[in-house]
C-alpha cells in the first residue's frame, strides 16, 4: 500500500510523543494512531522492572481512543526512540526514531480492535503499510 501524507504525519506525531516523553528505562516507544474519523491518539509505552506488567505504547493507544468514544481504528504506527548515551550531549541531540513493528500481543490488540487496520512498516526502500491480517494470518477467534 502508498504512503500518503496523512500516513507521514501519524509517523511524526508517534515520534513526536516519545521525543518529547523518553525517559532511559520507562519509556522508549511511542505509538500514534487514527481513527475513521480522523482524529489521532498517541501514548508512549510503560517499561516495568517486573516485564509481564509493562504496557505497549500501541495499547495505551487503542485505550485512549476507545475511552474518547473512537472504536474504528484506520491506521496505526510505532517509533523507536534508541538508547542514549549520557555521555555525549551530541549523539543525544538528534537521535534516530525508527518505525517498528508491532509485537504479537500488539497485533492481535489491533486485530481485535479493528480487523481492517493499516499498519505502517519501514520496509528496505523506506516505508511501507500492510493490514494487521497480512501480520496476523489465521487469527485464533472463539467462534
Amino acid at each position: 500500500m502508498t504512503i500518503t501524507t496523512e500516513d507521514l504525519e501519524l509517523i511524526q506525531e508517534a515520534k513526536n510523543i516519545i521525543k518529547h516523553l523518553y525517559c532511559e528505562g520507562k519509556h522508549h516507544i511511542g505509538a500514534a494512531v487514527r481513527t475513521q474519523s480522523g482524529k489521532i491518539y498517541t501514548a508512549v509505552h510503560l517499561e516495568a522492572y517486573i516485564g509481564r506488567v509493562s504496557v505497549c505504547a500501541e495499547a495505551i493507544a487503542i485505550g485512549k481512543a476507545i475511552s474518547e468514544g473512537e472504536h474504528e481504528l484506520a491506521t496505526i504506527v510505532a517509533v523507536r526512540h534508541p538508547e542514549i548515551n549520557p555521555d555525549d550531549p551530541t549523539e543525544n541531540a538528534d537521535p534516530q526514531l525508527d518505525v517498528v513493528s508491532p509485537c504479537g500481543i500488539c497485533r492481535e490488540l489491533i486485530s481485535d480492535y479493528g480487523q481492517s487496520t493499516q499498519v505502517i512498516l519501514q520496509g528496505e526502500e523506506g516505508y511501507t503499510k500492510t493490514t494487521i491480517g497480512q501480520l496476523l494470518p489465521q487469527k485464533y477467534s472463539r467462534s
